[in-house]
């Protein structure tokens, strides 16, 4: 009886200077108006006392959860009120109702359906495809909120639901998840900044 031999072939081990450096190759080509231009948005909204919404999924759930925490808490500065950010990621028991009572594809869309114009609903997705992000963007674009993405690959479908989309120029997950953190932390600082120097003028 013939038996046939399979033989696997061994991929190289990732080494982490090759790795750092694809990463740093990926960060260098971002946008870096757009994303100034972004934290002015946010910003912007803080001082008309709106709120930014933020979501994704799996990794960019957690990364929606970090940036909601960065500008709620760490952008207060001598007791100036602080900024509203929600990350819609975070309330497990209303997540799994919505997805259990009507579809996964709604869990964000339901949450978005009493923003209002100047809230900034913010979605992170690193392919830009997932159903649940595309109808709570159209959700708020239907609301007339200003609308943000910070994806990669092409854009995928939320880009043309976007005022402002960005793209990180990689078809790599991992790429596209660290960048989208150090985006985060761009914003972040930018916003924490703006929030001393208005409390040094008061």
């Amino acid at each position: 009886m013939k038996t046939d031999t399979v033989i696997k072939q061994q991929l190289p081990v990732v080494k982490a200077a090759d790795y750092l450096g694809e990463t740093r190759g990926v960060m260098a080509r971002l946008d870096a108006d757009l994303i100034d231009r972004i934290s002015e948005q946010i910003w912007q909204a803080y001082e008309q006392e709106r709120t930014v919404y933020l979501f994704g999924n799996g990794g960019s759930a957690a990364l929606a959860s970090h940036l909601a925490c960065d500008l709620a808490k760490g952008t207060a500065a001598n007791g100036r009120r602080r900024m509203r950010a929600v990350s819609l990621n975070d309330n497990l028991a209303l997540l799994t109702a919505l997805a259990n009572d009507l579809e996964y594809d709604e869990i964000f869309a339901e949450q978005l359906h009493h923003i209002e114009p100047g809230d900034v609903a913010l979605a992170i997705s690193s392919s830009g495809n997932s159903p649940n992000v595309v109808r709570g963007l159209e959700v708020a674009q239907q609301a007339g909120a200003t609308t943000v993405a910070i994806t990669g690959f092409k854009g995928g479908r939320v880009k043309s639901l976007c005022d402002m989309c960005l793209v990180v120029p990689s078809d790599n997950v991992q790429y596209i998840e660290d960048s989208h953190l150090s985006v985060m932390h761009a914003i972040f600082s930018a916003v924490r900044q703006r929030m001393l120097n208005s409390a040094d003028r008061e």
